[in-house]
């Protein structure tokens, strides 16, 4: 096949010289949630990405020792809650190794078509049936279908970069974090 580079020249990539450059590229963020074996799991993630219009479709990417990884592949459906720049919280309770049921404690949620939980007062929400998944190293890439979407307000988004979150202003205007040295 012509192009197609089978062994890249030079010594391996640094992982945390990758981390560093990854840190540099803002991303929203996003709660995945899923329900099986009638139990609710969910995680932040910022490896999420619109794939297609027809079909709509999204693409997130999870880690394989993620507790609600293996409850979203036998579900087969989860939901993407994406957070606005005042859920700065959700986004840091469900970034946390702690149990899924203390994750969901207090937390407002409403049931998708599919009986996936879906974070009240978020941007919006997308509600997707699993085409596929595929081992990617230490992480997951799932594949889903979208079957339901939902608008909520339209606010600033939660960005993150540099490792922190950016902040917003009275009038909704985002200040990214500095770099750390």
């Amino acid at each position: 096949m012509a192009g197609r580079v089978t062994d890249a020249p030079g010594p391996p990539v640094d992982p945390a010289g990758f981390r560093r450059l990854m840190a540099r590229w803002a991303t929203g963020v996003a709660v995945v949630t899923t329900r099986a074996d009638s139990a609710d799991a969910g995680l932040t993630v910022n490896g999420l990405l619109s794939v297609s219009l027809r079909p709509p479709s999204l693409l997130v990417s999870l880690t394989r020792d993620a507790d609600t990884t293996p409850l979203l592949e036998r579900s087969g459906s989860f939901a993407a809650s994406f957070l606005g720049a005042d859920q700065r919280s959700l986004s840091e309770r469900f970034a946390r190794p702690i149990p899924s049921a203390e994750k969901f404690s207090g937390v407002a949620v409403h049931r998708g078509r599919t009986g996936v939980a879906m974070l009240d007062g978020s941007l919006g929400a997308v509600e997707c049936r699993v085409v596929s998944t595929t081992p990617a190293f230490d992480h997951v890439l799932i594949l889903g279908e979208v079957v339901a979407i939902e608008l909520g307000p339209d606010r600033a988004p939660l960005v993150f970069q540099h490792s922190g979150y950016a902040e917003v202003d009275r009038e909704g205007r985002l200040t990214l974090p500095r770099p750390r040295s």
